[in-house]
């Protein structure tokens, strides 16, 4: 235990906050960044409204797909190497992407974004639930981990207003590289991390990536081409089977691999598989809220890119405010549910207000109270999950268990952004097609009113589609209060050290090292 007591007296350790902090804040913020940006590149690289979901699903789908193999990575070659090494490929990457000049190189540039922040943001979370033992500076940790999880989103939406209206939406992108660049300075001074030995390196499960992976893509993909072909077609039948099959295989080999990719003892905690549930559930239905408000306020409203980030400013201080000075207080007072639960049904409120959006502006009156619940809610709930995911595991797992919060934040944006946009698509199609082929009138419809009748398509559209998310959201809240039954750490006294009460439960032999 040599390791934990140093950094729990290491004087940097603050500081090293700053650094874990702001390589977070670069991989949370560019999940939306681009949201601001995406109506300019559409128009730029003349994407179709199908595919321009990827721009976004391409970046969640790599980071998802392979968090568990970057979680891997970083227990194998030492967390602070993979943090180093995830934030010169992230540069590299979106480096990439602002240069691209066509649709097709933005999605590869967004994808090897993806691949790379899978490795950098396991090895962050890892720096941070080793570095911060003692409980009560962890959850001082913790509260400003989940604020930048969850108001880094927002902010990177008010970000990309400022410089697609000032700059281009290009430099949505190149502004990764001096963040990447100031990380990896800070990094290289102020972390700490044992390497460790021979003996203790897990070996890489490439069939379980594989497998994995190749599951996760199949569904992703399958949910986008349902817009165009239906739910209904060969092709998105057979790849909604082959996905979940290959998932299944994925479970199966994990019980019998001698070093799994995510060793199911992870899983089978209750309260610890239940958390992922709930983030997951809870970003499906977030990242397409994000998606939809910014085409609502673009391109029905009429809002600048600057304006659109700054309408988005309430749900991110809302956020803020909730974790740091409700849930950070309450994490060690109150069980996880008590805070989970009334944090998703207060974010089902708010996308349940906003799936009445009016084709008038409407932001004081719906807007506005909408994102204000939103946040609070997401605020509330982002704390008490990633405690309950990160406590109680073995630091030669630290890395991976890491890993699967994110995989279940990433995995759970790609499907609801898939999904929630192929129902948005499917149900403006729908509206808008009879109305405007409906028996002409004398002299036919005026430009006037076919652009009404456009406008009201869409935005009943979004509506629809954001109803759908409050129901996904209420399904969190549900997992939350009937799976989670963890008391509060505060009640539990005499409750073993986080880094070994859940090696005992697993293998007491990994321990030796400490």
């Amino acid at each position: 235990m040599r390791a934990q007591q140093t950094a729990r007296g290491d004087p940097r350790r603050w500081w090293g906050l700053v650094v874990i902090a702001l390589a977070q804040l670069m991989v949370v913020l560019d999940a939306t960044i681009v949201n601001i940006a995406l109506p300019s590149a559409q128009r730029d690289l003349h994407m179709s409204d199908t595919n321009r979901q990827w721009v976004i699903t391409a970046y969640t789908l790599a980071f998802g797909g392979l968090l568990l193999l970057g979680g891997r990575v970083a227990d194998l070659i030492g967390r602070k190497r993979a943090f180093l090494a995830g934030l010169a490929g992230f540069a590299g990457a979106s480096a990439l992407g602002g240069a691209a000049h066509t649709a097709g190189l933005l999605f590869t540039a967004r994808a090897l974004q993806g691949g790379f922040a899978a490795v950098l943001a396991p090895a962050a979370l890892s720096l941070l639930t080793t570095t911060f033992t003692d409980p009560r500076e962890r959850g001082r940790a913790f509260g400003i981990y989940g604020a930048i999880a969850g108001g880094g989103a927002a902010i990177g939406l008010i970000a990309g207003g400022l410089l697609t209206e000032y700059l281009d939406w290009r430099w949505c992108l190149y502004v990764n590289v001096p963040i990447a660049l100031a990380a990896v300075l800070g990094g290289t001074w102020l972390l700490h991390d044992h390497r460790p030995g021979r003996a203790e390196r897990p070996r890489l499960d490439l069939p379980g990536v594989l497998l994995g992976c190749g599951g996760l893509v199949a569904i992703v993909y399958a949910c986008s081409e349902a817009e165009p072909r239906g739910w209904d077609d060969p092709l998105v039948l057979g790849l909604l089977c082959g996905g979940v099959a290959l998932l299944a295989a994925f479970l199966r080999w994990q019980a019998h691999a001698a070093d799994p990719l995510l060793p199911l003892p992870v899983l089978r905690d209750r309260d610890r598989a239940g958390a992922l549930l709930v983030m997951a559930l809870a970003f499906m239905a977030m990242f397409g809220l994000f998606l939809f408000l910014t085409y609502y306020l673009q391109q029905v409203l009429g809002y600048s890119p600057l304006r659109t980030g700054l309408a988005f400013l309430p749900m991110s201080a809302a956020i803020v405010v909730s974790s740091t000075q409700i849930s950070a207080r309450l994490l060690h007072h109150l069980p996880p549910r008590a805070l989970m639960t009334p944090g998703a049904c207060l974010a089902a409120g708010g996308l349940f207000l906003m799936g009445f959006l009016p084709v008038e502006p409407a932001y004081v009156s719906h807007v506005l109270p909408a994102e204000i619940l939103t946040g609070l809610g997401m605020g509330l709930l982002f704390m008490p999950v990633i405690d309950t995911v990160t406590s109680r595991v073995a630091p030669r797992d630290a890395g991976v268990t890491s890993a699967t919060v994110n995989t279940a934040q990433q995995v759970g944006g790609s499907i609801g952004t898939a999904l929630l946009n192929t129902i948005a698509i499917s149900t403006a199609t729908a509206y808008i097609g009879p109305r405007l082929h409906a028996p002409a009138t004398a002299g036919g419809l005026s430009p006037a009113v076919r652009d009404r009748i456009v406008k009201e398509g869409v935005v009943h559209g979004f509506d629809v589609a954001l109803l759908w998310g409050a129901g996904i959201m209420l399904a969190a809240a549900a997992v939350a209060w009937t799976v989670i039954t963890r008391p509060a750490a505060a009640r539990t006294p005499t409750a073993p050290d986080p880094a070994t009460a859940y090696a005992t439960d697993y293998d007491p032999h990994r321990m030796r090292a400490d």
